[in-house]
């Protein structure tokens, strides 16, 4: 498995974003726990979860208990980064609310540490900035967690290039990582990549297969993916991985997965070389 780096720790250069596995249509605890473990045995070492990756208004923390129990039962558990996030609610009617206040930030951590069982976080991500609360208050709370040591490393979500630098300001160069959404059907967070490659924090793009719902017709809504991958003899989706990849060496895929064959497709993108005019045909692919 090929690695890249988030802050000083080394990592699978794609890693598994567990979202499927607790939000609506989730399969069942052992299918998951399957997937879990399918990735760790492919030399996965990121997860990717949140507090609010849940369905019901009673399970808060879902995917992140799963990930917990995953990783117990599985002698490479001890050496996967897991990357939770705070600062989204679900109420339980499919809806998805925010609080970024500095309490509900502290409190929601506090939630994580107990749900994961560890002293420490290994990356906490503010997940989505609050309208309601100011930004530099938000990222302070997360600050302070780094600060207190109830996290090893500090990331935000959902951020333009501004909130990047008030960020990393703010947590006096610690910012380690940011996750935006990016696939080839949604590429405004180009700018964020770009600063990111230049500062050196690592880019988790988010549903970069475009969604649970629409991953599987990569291939048919962009056809610059479907020729490349048969001239490859893989996926589209690996394609697109492998894609984003090339696009800087700050670049960590986290493609959600519910199912093992899914997962073991997806990473095995970081074997995939692509050429110069492949790549220049699939920039241009919309």
């Amino acid at each position: 498995m090929h690695t890249r780096r988030i802050g000083d720790v080394e990592v699978s250069a794609i890693g598994l974003g567990a979202m499927p596995m607790s939000i609506e249509g989730r399969p069942d605890e052992a299918r998951s726990l399957a997937t879990i473990h399918a990735a760790l045995d492919a030399g996965a070492t990121l997860i990717d979860t949140a507090d609010a990756y849940h369905r019901d208004a009673d399970e808060v923390g879902h995917n992140e208990t799963l990930i917990a129990k995953a990783l117990a039962s599985h002698d490479l558990g001890k050496d996967v980064l897991v990357a939770t996030k705070g600062g989204h609610l679900r109420p339980g009617d499919g809806s998805w609310t925010l609080d970024g206040s500095p309490r509900h930030l502290k409190e929601a951590c506090e939630g994580s540490l107990r749900r994961l069982g560890v002293e420490a976080i290994g990356l906490y991500q503010f997940h989505r900035p609050d309208p309601r609360v100011p930004y530099a208050e938000s990222v302070g709370a997360v600050r302070e967690l780094l600060d207190e040591g109830k996290i090893r490393m500090a990331g935000i979500s959902n951020a333009n290039p501004d909130q990047i630098r008030q960020a990393n300001d703010i947590l006096g160069g610690r910012l380690v990582s940011v996750q935006n959404q990016f696939s080839p059907a949604f590429r405004s967070s180009e700018p964020e990549l770009r600063l990111c490659d230049e500062l050196g924090i690592a880019f988790l793009p988010w549903s970069p297969l475009g969604g649970i719902s629409r991953a599987r017709e990569l291939g048919s809504a962009y056809a610059p993916f479907a020729r490349v991958a048969e001239a490859h003899g893989v996926s589209p989706q690996r394609v697109c991985l492998a894609w984003m990849l090339a696009k800087s060496p700050v670049v960590v895929p986290i493609p959600g997965a519910s199912r093992p064959e899914t997962i073991l497709d997806s990473l095995a993108a970081t074997d995939l070389v692509l050429g110069a005019e492949e790549i220049a045909e699939l920039d241009a692919a919309v």
